[in-house]
């Protein structure tokens, strides 16, 4: 079967169900997304074999008789491989493989497929490369992989058949370069944002699961040309934009435009590879430098709930959970019951709004909901600004809510509600006396 396609994979995916932290219908929906996995890295999904166990079997992963099955399986389809739902262990990959003769991946190693074939930047090709070298490493000598099985296709992209074949030292001593080249890029972006730091905007963070709509809101915000596409892990680099609005105020008065940064970052899924979270933690991090979350979730995933506990727990591991969060339940042109919006709820965020970003409906309620948390944050300051630096008091009046304005012989006293960011840079800079 499938002879004359031997360049598409055709695969089984195979989970185990212990009971213990999921439900089955979490244990189905995880098998679910392991399928649009292997459908983005390109393989056909001809079947899927889910077990009870009350834990792993530590040599094969399933028991001895859901093997049999599975061999009987992998002969009716023509399967060119498994997938499991799981990482699996060096011996566990190989007993699989022996016990089948067939190839035999785990979602870790289809995520870092994906990954290899979306990273763009330098940076991002460094990072998937040291995960992929991190992972593979143990799967090298004893019991490791047999290399010759994988033939070609998914977990065989990135750095090559015969590169991975060399030795545990040579490996690693490729590992320690990739982390010296990454701490360079790491350095220099960290350079980039202190230069951003000093401006006066505030910065807002796009996190979210992985394909929600966060490129396509970006997209639809600021007229840029991110790449949106319905696949997982489309845009892995973080990308930043400029988005301008106007500000409000009492009795609806207007101040003029504001100017927010937005930072589009790596979507976000469950069982995240360790691996990964490392080489990529420079980046995921991005988010926790910004002065506020906005938090895209699909609002159509029957599955949304758990998706977003996944968001969750990675900014709590992250150390990201004081800041403020705007969630956005995007996709709402894709729910046809209209009580069905009624469950649309995340308690953890402080300001909440439903838009298709894809439709542009709702998108005039994201700046209204920017405003109105830059405004309950903005402080009032009451200050005299030295003649010798009017480019500051220009910041000041580009984004705050001026009260008054007075020029005295030593300079200008100005009376404004500014943001937190700048606050915080007023209150260190030499150039101002605070007023008594």
């Amino acid at each position: 079967m499938h002879e004359n396609e031997k360049e598409i994979e055709y695969v089984i995916l195979v989970a185990v169900d212990t009971g213990e932290e999921s439900s089955e219908t979490e244990v189905n929906n995880s098998v679910d997304e392991l399928s649009e996995l292997a459908e983005t890295a390109g393989a056909v999904v001809v079947g899927k074999l889910i077990q009870k166990l009350p834990h792993f079997n530590s040599s094969t992963y399933i028991g001895s008789g859901k093997i049999e099955e599975l061999a009987y399986m992998i002969a009716e389809t023509g399967a060119s491989g498994i997938i499991t739902d799981d990482e699996l262990s060096p011996a566990q990959m190989y007993n699989l493989g022996k016990a089948l003769d067939i190839k035999v991946m785990d979602r870790t190693m289809v995520i870092l497929d994906i990954f290899v074939a979306h990273a763009r930047t330098a940076e991002g090709k460094l990072q998937v490369e040291l995960a992929q070298l991190q992972y593979r490493l143990s799967r090298l000598t004893g019991k490791g992989i047999s290399m010759s099985r994988l033939g070609g296709g998914i977990g065989t992209r990135g750095p090559g058949e015969k590169k991975l074949e060399q030795d545990r030292r040579v490996i690693r001593n490729r590992v320690a370069q990739l982390r010296r080249e990454l701490t360079e890029v790491v350095n220099h972006r960290e350079l980039t944002r202190k230069n951003r730091d000093l401006g006066t905007d505030p910065v807002f963070a796009i996190v979210g699961y992985t394909n929600v709509g966060k490129s396509t809101l970006l997209n639809a915000l600021t007229g840029a040309d991110i790449l949106a596409e319905d696949k997982l892990f489309a845009t892995l680099d973080t990308t930043t934009r400029a988005y301008e609005y106007s500000r409000g105020g009492d009795n609806n008065q207007n101040y003029g435009k504001e100017k927010v940064l937005l930072i589009d970052t790596v979507g976000f899924i469950r069982k995240l590879p360790h691996n990964l979270v490392d080489a990529f933690r420079s980046t995921l991090e991005e988010a926790g430098y910004a002065d506020y979350i906005i938090h895209v979730v699909d609002a159509s995933s029957p599955d949304r709930i758990s998706e977003m506990k996944v968001v969750y727990d990675t900014l709590d591991m992250l150390g990201i959970e004081q800041k403020k969060v705007i969630t956005i339940f995007n996709k709402i042109d894709k729910i046809i019951n209209p009580d069905d919006k009624l469950g649309l709820i995340d308690k953890r965020a402080t300001k909440t709004i439903l838009i298709s970003a894809k439709e542009r409906i709702g998108l005039d309620q994201i700046s209204t909901c920017i405003d109105d948390i830059l405004r309950e944050d903005r402080k009032p300051i009451d200050m005299v600004l030295s003649y010798q630096d009017m480019s500051l008091l220009s910041q000041i009046k580009k984004s705050s809510e001026i009260v008054e304005e007075e020029y005295l012989e030593n300079g200008v006293r100005i009376k404004a509600f500014v943001s937190n960011s700048l606050y915080g840079k007023l209150i260190n800079t030499n150039l101002l006396v605070e007023k008594s």
